[in-house]
């Protein structure tokens, strides 16, 4: 393969173990041989969801067949906590309280998984139980305390503006939450080694967290432990902090007893445990002119957090970032709700916080034009920040393109995305077929809604935006690579390899990118944020060019030439006259004692944040996309299809056209899960109920739109200088879902000639949706 090595960053290249994935092949932490003598953990759980714990009996776990121990917090030898923000607010053992119903109290280790598994049932709990403060609303009126501290984004005079708006509305936003569904569930497997060492195999998007966690816990230094994951089965954020108490309790279970240990739970007692996507409750005012320009917005986004603190500080923060979406707020204040409740510890999830906020500004626009009688898509064009090439975008801190949080909008495209997307779409023409469709048949119900995203990309917490690798080349021109982040199926391996293959113009085979390990790069940011080949494959390119710098300085100064006249060729390199193999090259520069190793570093620029004063640039560029969909609903019963999805996105230059399409097309899907079919719902006394595939519903094969059409906007290049000029993919075409949701509001307002918002919950499930229609038919036969 030597044929467009130069551009191979731009090449549709498979992902590096699609055939593994496909044929079973694929190693995860689970298919490691366990040595001879394993043990396996299991965590037992509460069965109430408040109170305080009276006493805990665990005699019969002990005299239990197979079991080798009990681990409670009287056995942590460091500290009885895995905060990942240091609060001390996350304990691996409850003590003398239960937050939650599955919080861990204890941890069985015996000698089969079955048997630890059986064991842990034994407990007898003894609790003085307190009424649960389970919902958002319940926790407010039980004055719950916030779990970090609320976030207010403010700029102009809102109130003032507000009253003096020839137009104002008042609403109020449900919307809820999310299961992560990776397919590989929550696993750990520690090794103990000599002194205090220990190794620990997880399935973390965060190996360099767990392994301060694990530290922490045992009480040692950092040093002794190490973290490696070869890949997960996938992410999504509910590994970025959640493996934490996995990796903890295997690792102090294995150097209790000296033995291996692997700790993997069943799906139901993993999605109890684990924390998911922040369900929010949004309350908003916004005045606005008659043509539908946003004059002001007030809005509060009140999230249910858990019992703990965990990441919810900066998803709360996030949503507010995102609560602008595409549009201009001229008079804005925004505040954040973070509440306290007996749940389990909400956390990251694909897009952080900013999909609750995007989807706030959408309806928003929404109501505005069912209140004026007009598309909506009229309402978004007129409320987009200015365009790039425009005068005004163009001015650093002109007002017209100021978001809430005091950052300028200097590289929106989305007015000619929207264009294209409209035009290749043929939405106005489908729309009027719809409007005369409803007007005609009483039985079937259609949609349309284009809607689009402006997402900001970076970590918020600035010191997150680094990455480390080091890369080797050895003797025979081969490569070893190895960074910071870590692949879950997103194909970021696959990325770094081609931007070092195409820095050294050789065959991605002659490239190998080994396990994550904190042995190889240390203080690593977790994969999230969208941020993996950013921050990674910048790294790694940072790396190349030191090798190859000393490349070009041996060999010119070896064959007697400037070091202008040496270059990189598909697998040779020309020096003078002279075309050398890559291998040669390589040989000679060892037998000259060239250095053909190092590390690269990268950290993102220009970005920087107060949180006090609510200013700043959080984000180093935003990505763009936008999306069509029609939904054909069923009026009788409510239930509906996605008829067709059109989607136009912006990720730069791309990197892999092939993956960054299936990026897209996944989390598009995944995106439409949560607002359609994804409900979580606990019980009265605080089980979660919707624990396994059977009761929680994502969405199947069959709920694939008809007509799938995903095209990126191939004429985009970032602004900034990122990695090739490409754009992050990951979170951004998440939210390209909402248009979905849309959709459904258009067919259920037409029961009621469009005049009212159907103000629709999310998720928009089949009894949502025939509620809703039947709440505008009964108003409009009021009327």
């Amino acid at each position: 393969m030597t044929k467009g090595l130069k551009g191979i960053t731009h090449q549709a290249i498979p992902h590096d173990s699609a055939a593994k994935h496909a044929t079973g092949s694929a190693n995860y932490a689970d298919d490691i041989p366990e040595p001879v003598g394993t043990l396996h953990a299991y965590l037992g759980l509460a069965e109430q969801a408040c109170g305080k714990i009276v006493n805990l009996d665990l005699s019969a776990i002990r005299a239990a067949p197979g079991v080798v121990g009990v681990l409670s917090a009287a056995d942590i030898p460091g500290h009885n906590n895995i905060s990942p923000t240091g609060l001390n607010d996350e304990p691996v053992f409850a003590t003398d309280r239960v937050e939650f119903w599955g919080q861990p109290l204890f941890a069985v280790v015996a000698k089969t998984r079955d048997q630890a598994r059986r064991a842990a049932k034994l407990a007898k709990l003894e609790l003085r139980a307190k009424k649960p403060a389970l919902s958002i609303s319940e926790a407010q009126e039980a004055g719950y305390p916030y779990v970090s501290a609320p976030l207010k984004l403010e700029r102009g005079d809102v109130q003032p503006a507000l009253q003096s708006a020839p137009n104002r509305l008042q609403g109020k936003m449900v919307v809820g939450g999310q299961d992560h569904m990776y397919l590989e569930g929550q696993i750990a497997f520690a090794i103990p080694g000599e002194d205090e060492d220990v190794e620990v195999f997880s399935s973390t998007q965060h190996p360099s967290e767990a392994q301060h966690m694990v530290a922490h816990v045992l009480g040692i230094a950092s040093h002794a432990v190490t973290v490696s994951v070869r890949r997960m089965g996938g992410g999504f954020g509910g590994k970025e902090t959640q493996m934490n108490i996995f990796a903890a309790v295997a690792a102090l279970a294995a150097k209790k007893w000296n033995r291996p240990v692997k700790l993997r739970p069943d799906r139901d007692d993993d999605m109890m445990i684990t924390g998911k996507r922040h369900d929010f409750a949004i309350q908003y005012d916004v005045g606005f002119d008659e043509s539908g320009k946003i004059l002001a917005v007030d809005a509060d986004f009140a999230a249910r957090c858990g019992y703990s603190a965990d990441l919810s500080g900066p998803v709360t923060d996030r949503a507010l970032f995102h609560a602008d979406n595409a549009y201009f707020y001229p008079n804005v204040c925004l505040r954040s709700h973070p509440m306290k409740t007996n749940t389990v510890s909400n956390t990251a999830f694909r897009g952080f916080g900013g999909p609750q906020g995007v989807i706030a500004a959408e309806r928003m626009v929404e109501e505005i034009a069912y209140s004026l009688g007009k598309d909506p898509l009229e309402i978004r064009k007129a409320n987009l920040y200015p365009a790039m090439d425009s005068t005004e975008a163009q001015e650093n801190g002109h007002p017209n393109a100021l978001t809430p949080y005091h950052q300028s909008v200097e590289d929106n495209i989305l007015h000619r995305l929207i264009e294209e997307l409209e035009q290749n779409s043929n939405y106005q023409a489908r729309r009027e077929a719809i409007l005369a469709h409803n007007e005609s048949n009483a039985s079937i119900k259609k949609g349309i809604a284009l809607t689009p995203v402006k997402f900001g990309i970076s970590f918020t917490a600035t010191w997150y935006n680094q990455a480390g690798c080091l890369l080797h080349i050895y003797r025979d021109g081969s490569v070893q690579l190895n960074h910071g982040g870590t692949e879950m199926g997103q194909g970021l391996n696959t990325k770094v390899a081609q931007i070092v293959a195409e820095a050294f113009q050789i065959d991605l085979a002659k490239i190998k990118i080994t396990k994550t390990t904190t042995e190889k790069v240390p203080n690593t940011s977790a994969t999230a944020a969208s941020s993996g080949t950013d921050l990674n494959g910048m790294a790694a390119l940072d790396a190349a060019n030191k090798i190859k710098s000393r490349l070009i300085a041996f060999a010119a100064e070896h064959w007697k030439v400037e070091t202008s006249h040496v270059g990189f060729l598909p697998n040779h390199v020309q020096i003078g006259e002279e075309l050398i193999p890559f291998p040669d090259l390589i040989e000679a520069a060892y037998m000259a004692r060239v250095q053909l190793s190092d590390t690269g570093f990268y950290k993102t620029p220009k970005i920087h944040w107060d949180r006090e004063k609510g200013m700043g640039r959080p984000f180093y560029y935003f990505a763009y996309g936008a999306a069509v969909s029609e939904v054909s609903v069923d009026r009788l019963t409510g239930e509906y299809r996605v008829d067709r999805v059109d989607v136009l996105h912006d990720v730069g230059r791309s990197l892999n056209p092939a993956l960054d399409k299936g990026q897209v097309e996944g989390a598009f899907i995944q995106g439409m899960g949560w607002l359609t079919s994804e409900e979580l719902w606990w019980d009265e006394k605080g089980q979660l109920r919707t624990h396994a595939p059977s009761t929680y519903k994502i969405p199947l094969a069959s709920d694939i739109p008809r007509i799938f059409n995903v095209e990126l906007a191939d004429w985009s290049e970032a602004k900034e200088l990122t990695i090739k000029r490409s754009k992050a993919v990951g979170e951004p075409p998440f939210m390209l879902a909402i248009s979905v949701f849309e959709a459904l509001s258009m067919a259920v307002a037409s029961v009621a000639d469009y005049k009212i918002c159907p103000q629709l919950e999310a998720p928009a499930t089949p009894e949502r949706v025939l509620l809703a229609m039947e709440a505008l038919d009964g108003t409009r036969e009021a009327s």
